[in-house]
Formats: C-alpha cells, structure tokens, sequence
C-alpha cells in the first residue's frame, strides 16, 4: 500500500471505536486466550524478555500488565549526563524550536501553542527553545522516566484524534502530534521548566502517570487541567513518570540554553531509556 493509501485509511477508519475495543481487551482477564495473544505478540514484534522483571508470559494476567512490564533492576543504567533519554524507541526528530515552530517531517510543523493545549503564555517559555519526538514502537519497554529532575506542576489532559503515530502518518497528517490526544506534563528544573508530552494514538487505549493514575479514559471530550505547585512533587532524574497501555510517543520541550543534544543522535536511530540525550551547554 503506498503512504497516501495508508494515510487515507487513518482519515476513514473508525479511530476511536477501534481504541475503546482495544482498550477493553488489553484489560480483560481472558486466561489462555491473554497468554496466546501475548505469545504470539511476543513473537512477531521480538520482544525481548530476558530483561523483565518477571520473564514468564503465562503469568501476566492480562495485555495491559504484560504490555507495562517492569524490568529487572539491572536492564537500564542510566548515563552520567544532565539529561537522559527518558525511554527505549526511536528518535522521530529534535533539534531547535523555530520560534514556536517544531518540525514534525518535511513539509509539516505545529506550534507549542497548539502542543501544550492552547496556553500562549506555557508554550512562550520554549520559544526557540529545543524539542525531541521519541517514538515508542510495540516491542519497546513502554514505561516513562525522567530526563532530569524536576518538580511537577501542572497536568494536562487534551482531547483530540487518534491517529496512528508512526513515521508514515508523521510524513502525511499535518500537525499530527498537536491534533492527537495528549497528556501534557510540566515540570520545573534547574534550567527552567520542561514539558513531556504523551500522546496518544489508534489502540492506545489510556496513559497513566505515577502520581495521578489512569487519566484517559474517561474522555470528556473537552480539555482537563490538574494543578500541582502547592505540593512537593519532586521526581528525581531516571525516576519513572508515566506509561502508555499500548504504545506511542513522547514529545519534550525545553526552554532555549538548556541543551545541547548528544552528538551520535540522528532521526531513525534506536535509544534506550538512561542513555545520554545532552548536556547543559559549557
């Protein structure tokens, strides 16, 4: 099928239906039939299970606890850097924000403003500032972890489509990651605030962060904003922050001085969770 074709497809199928039936069954306790599916999963993405915490497939009772699986304490050292890869994909793009533009794929870009939910005076903060857009494929380690320490201050959940995410769909839905369902996260660092951004997509059936839990569903259809400054929600750098019940990407924004990205990153390239991402300008 060509990338039209398969951009077409995403315009005309029934996203939604297809992820609340998705989402039903990656939390249903279906005994053989789970272990089948995840087997089968198993096989045809490679993942690998030598790293889980807990390696056996029978155990898992249901596709969402395999899907979230921990890791062994060991499978994941994190760098001696100022920031780190917060987890295990591909690298989509990064670089600089262009103003309030960030690059999505050739031809197509979004503003922060439209990312972060519409709040002008948020997405000012980045303004030629610096983006990364990591994409979680299915056989990747689909938990979230923090890229520097931080304090959080506010959450936000945006309603919006479920578009596949993958880099076909990047090259042909203008604006995608701004017009996909998302949860933004903001964080104060050293350096500044920082935002992560999870965006959801086809089959993804809920995010979750460790201090909220689940937050979609529900889906209201209109935008949900949590507040957190008058509390002491410090996360430290490699601390886990989140997870997505089936997978899809993160996006990050920080403000402009921040960062200087590692130079062996390049789009398409694989990384794991603790791996450098840059450092702190000299």
């Amino acid at each position: 099928m060509s990338e039209g074709l398969a951009v077409l497809a995403q315009y005309l199928m029934p996203k939604q239906a297809l992820t609340v039936l998705a989402g039903r069954f990656a939390s249903a306790h279906a005994g053989r039939m789970t272990t089948s599916v995840i087997r089968w999963f198993v096989g045809r993405y490679g993942v690998n299970m030598a790293e889980a915490a807990n390696p056996d497939i029978a155990s898992y009772a249901s596709f969402n606890e395999f899907f979230t699986r921990p890791l062994k304490p060991d499978a994941r050292q994190p760098a001696n850097a100022d920031y780190i890869c917060p987890e295990d994909g591909a690298i989509s793009q990064f670089g600089a924000v262009d103003r309030d533009q960030i690059f999505q794929a050739k031809g197509h870009c979004y503003s922060t403003t439209a990312l972060v939910g519409g709040d002008a005076v948020l997405a000012s903060q980045f303004e030629n500032g610096h983006f990364a857009t990591l994409y979680l494929s299915p056989k990747d380690y689909h938990r979230i972890h923090m890229p520097c320490t931080g304090r959080l201050m506010r959450m936000i959940h945006v309603p919006g489509d479920l578009f596949s995410v993958n880099p076909v769909t990047a090259r042909g839905v203008p604006g995608l990651f701004a017009r996909n369902e998302r949860v933004v996260c903001v964080f104060e660092g050293e350096q500044g605030p920082f935002v992560l951004v999870l965006v959801g997509a086809t089959i993804v059936g809920s995010m979750a962060t460790v201090w909220h839990g689940v937050v979609n569903p529900p889906r209201p259809g209109r935008l949900r904003e949590w507040r957190y400054e008058d509390r002491q929600f410090l996360f430290r750098q490699g601390e886990e922050m989140g997870r997505f019940l089936l997978g899809s990407t993160v996006v990050m924004l920080f403000p402009g001085g921040a960062l200087k990205f590692n130079a062996e990153w390049v789009p398409q390239r694989s990384i794991r969770m603790g791996e450098k991402m840059g450092d702190r300008p000299a």
